[in-house]
């Protein structure tokens, strides 16, 4: 039996685990946190949309850059398949407007906790409080995974499941780009995206709290309109969020990096 490390308890980490101990590896997850699954807590106002309900084939309409590159992936686990998963794990879902698709709870925390209690009940090893600091490299294969109190964890393979580099709270610190410049890969510019927008105004500040919906959202650059959509926002104490606005920050990224000077409204 193989040994393998997820470094990285989000989602993406654990859905790995749980593939890899199905197809019978032995799976330890390296989380930095003191929790799995920290950032699904704060997803959709912390009832977590989970995936969406729409035809697979739109999901790909929906993805504003190189969609394609999804296309075995998503067709691989599918968001049908997703839905499936926590039903039959002992977790009802719900489908909203929009096809969003929710825990009946309207609690993040039952999508976490049906995670965890799969990825026991499958005999995975999680190890809290672990941070892993670099990959074992030995005559161009990996090895193991030294963590930053000094452990080594050796592995047949490991799978970086770190996630990107906004919402940097909940352990997401870029470590994932870092390995992978490590090991000799070039890693392209990195944009925002799927985040919040900070304001420079205080009157948004001051309606911290406010959710509006059926809003018309626009994104301008000058007389250039980036970004336009209908749908939801909410104000927070630095500036907006909600799903129209996470959804701006996807297709404008890299404008938002390069413009610095950009007005929603």
């Amino acid at each position: 039996m193989s040994k393998v490390i997820i470094i990285g308890g989000g989602a993406a980490g654990m859905f790995a685990a749980l593939g890899a101990v199905d197809a019978g590896h032995q799976v330890t997850i390296l989380e930095q946190n003191e929790k799995l699954g920290k950032k699904i807590y704060i997803t959709g106002k912390g009832r977590c949309n989970l995936t969406n309900a729409c035809e697979t084939s739109e999901i790909f309409e929906n993805i504003p850059r190189n969609a394609k590159f999804l296309y075995s992936a998503i067709y691989g686990y599918d968001n049908f398949r997703v839905i499936d998963f926590f039903e039959e794990h002992g977790m009802p879902t719900k489908t909203e407007r929009g096809n969003r698709v929710f825990p009946v709870s309207d609690h993040s925390s039952d999508v976490i906790a049906t995670l965890q209690r799969t990825l026991k009940n499958k005999g995975v090893t999680v190890r809290l409080h672990t941070k892993a600091e670099h990959l074992e490299i030995e005559e161009g294969k990996v090895r193991g995974v030294k963590t930053s109190n000094g452990t080594t964890y050796p592995a047949d393979a490991v799978i970086i499941a770190t996630g990107g580099y906004s919402y940097q709270t909940t352990g997401s610190t870029g470590d994932g780009y870092r390995f992978a410049e490590e090991l000799g890969h070039k890693v392209t510019e990195l944009y925002p995206s799927l985040v919040p927008f900070n304001t420079k105004e205080a009157w948004a500040k001051s309606l911290q709290g406010l959710s509006l919906k059926n809003v018309d959202v626009k994104v301008m650059d000058g007389k250039k309109k980036l970004y336009d959509g209908f749908g939801e926002m909410m104000f927070t104490h630095f500036g907006v969020t909600g799903p129209m606005i996470l959804s701006a920050s996807a297709h404008i990224g890299k404008q938002l990096q390069k413009s610095g000077e950009l007005n929603a409204y």
